[in-house]
């Protein structure tokens, strides 16, 4: 679904991607691990188009995203999850999942992210500011799959909450994953990441340094840990 190419990304003058090659199939999970400053959440920004200072080419079911505006990878089909949530606060519930329009086929109706995601239902009238950080992050990926994306870029959805919260979030991108829809994950927790995931590639001062399949990872699970400083 997804293909990047030799893309390489600049702020400025510095060079925060090198030649970066990734791929994501339809319903696959793929995981871009490192530390801070790697250059990951520049991956997922430059994917969505909001990081334009790039070269290479990125490709989505083989058609050429590169010249293509944010708003237009967005009706190509691809969502993007901040790190920030991006939630209208002063918005309820219903309203942050009526908002954006309606951009692919794929789209999900109102009903099914009810359904999917029941806690929103019962919030639903409850405005963005009384949600708790979980439930902001649930309203957040029912946004874009009610949009019609089919590939999401979440960065960091773990981050900050509790583990209970947590193990929730990743029953969501496994069951979201069994609907064909196919994620790019930035994420530092790495037990997380073993149980969501099919693949991981890791960067290192903007280039990927290695790409591992799960088992692999998981094996190595304690030097990834001492790596990455956790």
């Amino acid at each position: 679904m997804l293909e990047v190419s030799g893309l390489s990304a600049w702020y400025g003058e510095a060079r925060v991607l090198d030649d970066v090659s990734i791929d994501v199939a339809p319903g696959e999970v793929v995981t871009l691990v490192g530390r801070n400053g790697a250059g990951k959440t520049t991956l997922l920004r430059s994917v969505m188009g909001l990081h334009r200072q790039t070269e290479g080419t990125i490709t989505l079911d083989g058609a050429d995203l590169a010249k293509r505006s944010p708003d237009a990878r967005a009706r190509a089909g691809v969502g993007w999850v901040p790190d920030d949530r991006g939630i209208y606060s002063s918005l309820t519930v219903a309203e942050n999942l009526l908002l954006p329009p309606v951009v692919h086929a794929d789209a999900w109706p109102l009903e099914k992210v009810y359904e999917f995601f029941p806690v929103l239902h019962e919030r639903r009238e409850f405005p963005g500011t009384k949600l708790s950080g979980g439930e902001q992050q649930m309203l957040a990926m029912a946004r874009v799959l009610r949009m019609g994306s089919r590939l999401l870029l979440l960065d960091e959805p773990s981050e900050g909450l509790a583990p209970v919260i947590v193990q929730r979030i990743g029953e969501i991108i496994r069951e979201i994953k069994s609907h064909g829809v196919a994620v790019l994950l930035v994420e530092q927790n790495v037990k997380f990441a073993s149980t969501v995931a099919d693949r991981h590639y890791l960067l290192a001062q903007g280039k990927v340094v290695e790409h591992l399949g799960n088992d692999d990872f998981r094996a190595r699970e304690g030097e990834l840990l001492t790596y990455l400083g956790m």
